[in-house]
């Protein structure tokens, strides 16, 4: 599955890619606001995540940013994960380099519109309280603060740190929701 949008192509991750990708994400600023991601991030970790076996209806892409000048740049990931409790999860993270540029909300619309697609009824997401910017992501997205906060874990932090929960439902006018479990 692809998906392309004005700036961005949202791709699968090949082996070839782990380089790039290595190079992306080595940025203990970027990797501590991720659950899974270890700190420091080598190029075996980049060939491990693009090694992994993924779940063909929960997505995961590589964030490439369009050009015409050149061959497309990994700017960050985004996807989707099935969380414990079952419920869906959107993720992301953005390079660095390329912060404040939209490029987070512009993968996050794309991935939204392929979980409409995929007829989830409704994504989950979380940030970390001292990462305010993805909390303004996730509402830019249409994402709603469910009013709890829960401890999560970072691989890079090495341990548990609060999170913001939001919630976006995906389901028609009228349609009724189930409550979120925390």
């Amino acid at each position: 599955m692809f998906a392309r949008t004005e700036r961005l192509l949202l791709r699968p991750g090949w082996a070839e890619d782990a380089p790039a990708l290595a190079r992306a994400i080595a940025d203990e600023q970027v990797v501590r606001n991720l659950a899974t991601a270890p700190w420091p991030f080598a190029l075996e970790d980049a060939e491990a995540f693009l090694a992994a076996p993924r779940d063909p209806a929960m997505p995961s892409f590589l964030i490439m940013e369009r050009r015409t000048d050149g061959p497309p740049t990994i700017v960050g990931a985004c996807g989707l994960g099935r969380r414990p409790s079952g419920a869906v999860e959107l993720g992301y993270w953005i390079g660095r380099a390329h912060w404040g540029k939209g490029f987070a909300t512009e993968a996050g619309r794309a991935l939204v519109d392929i979980a409409r697609t995929l007829k989830l009824p409704r994504l989950e997401a979380s940030h970390f309280l001292d990462n305010p910017a993805s909390g303004r992501v996730l509402e830019k997205l249409g994402f709603k603060p469910t009013g709890l906060s829960a401890e999560r874990y970072s691989c890079a932090r090495g341990g548990d740190a609060m999170a913001r929960l939001y919630r976006l439902s995906l389901m028609g006018r009228g349609e009724l929701e189930r409550p979120l479990a925390a």
